[in-house]
């Protein structure tokens, strides 16, 4: 009865409303062609991700340096992920919402998901990596700041406070992403980056990515750790990151578009 009002107050016939079947037809869309990349694909998209999200870091430690304030520095890195948007890049943890549905819809299969997963990361580490080396040799002064918020990251105890940290940045990345999903209106998806931002830098959150980042340029200027000590804190962050994106947000849209979900595999078993 339920079913039958909505179908005849919505403008299709689809199990869900017609702004939940919008979305959710745009997600699995995107997600099946983001899966169906090449390996040079990915792991372009990923380098040219790792790339732009350092330019909100470099805004990030200038703001810093110059204010001493996380919050105002968190506004600043929203640049990066401003640039993630409109250059239509790729960034590890924005990997969850979009390209699960798209799996779990049947139009990819779960080693595509690996293969995207795998390369983004890798191309963002990389990526990062190597233009953090250029923004600390072209502005020296910011290297004092990089160490001092490297530390704050790499010093700190893999203990509940540390973990929790680590699954909100998680699930505030793929809120970001569902939010920017929900609308066509580019200005709306700006403002979406800007709280991104806001919430896992000016908070401190811990963000594989973003947090290695300034991780390297610490490194990259003598930071009084080494690699290993990166390493031991990034694969719980990684790990606690896809726990967030997956178990809050991601979980909770699958469930909420399960009849979706099973129209578009009937659909796809009836294509094949």
């Amino acid at each position: 009865m339920v079913d039958q009002a909505r179908v005849e107050l919505g403008s299709t016939d689809a199990p869900a409303e017609d702004e939940v079947q919008e979305a959710f037809e745009l997600i699995v869309s995107e997600g099946a062609q983001r899966l169906h990349r090449t390996w040079r694909e990915v792991l372009a998209t990923g380098l040219a991700g790792g790339v732009e999200v350092a330019t909100g870091v470099l805004a990030l430690l200038a703001v810093y340096t110059e204010t001493q304030s996380h919050l105002l520095a968190g506004l600043a890195f929203s640049i990066g992920f401003i640039a993630l948007l409109l250059a239509r890049s790729e960034l590890f943890t924005e990997g969850f919402l979009v390209p699960v549905t798209a799996v779990v819809a049947g139009r990819a299969a779960p080693g595509q998901l690996a293969r995207l997963w795998s390369g983004t990361l890798v191309g963002n580490l990389v990526g990062g990596w190597l233009m953090m080396w250029v923004v600390v040799h072209a502005f020296p002064q910011y290297r004092a700041t990089a160490v001092e918020s490297a530390v704050h990251f790499v010093d700190a105890p893999f203990d509940v406070t540390s973990a929790c940290l680590a699954f909100l940045a998680g699930a505030a990345l793929t809120l970001m992403t569902r939010m920017q999903h929900g609308t066509t209106s580019d200005p709306a998806k700006i403002v979406a980056a800007v709280a991104g931002a806001f919430l896992l830098a000016g908070l401190q959150m811990f963000h594989s990515i973003l947090d290695s980042l300034i991780v390297f340029a610490a490194l990259q200027s003598g930071a009084p750790f080494g690699y290993g000590a990166w390493l031991g804190w990034f694969w719980w962050t990684a790990l606690l990151n896809m726990a967030g994106g997956l178990l809050v947000v991601t979980l909770l849209r699958l469930v909420r578009s399960k009849d979706l979900i099973q129209h578009e595999r009937a659909e796809a078993g009836a294509g094949r």
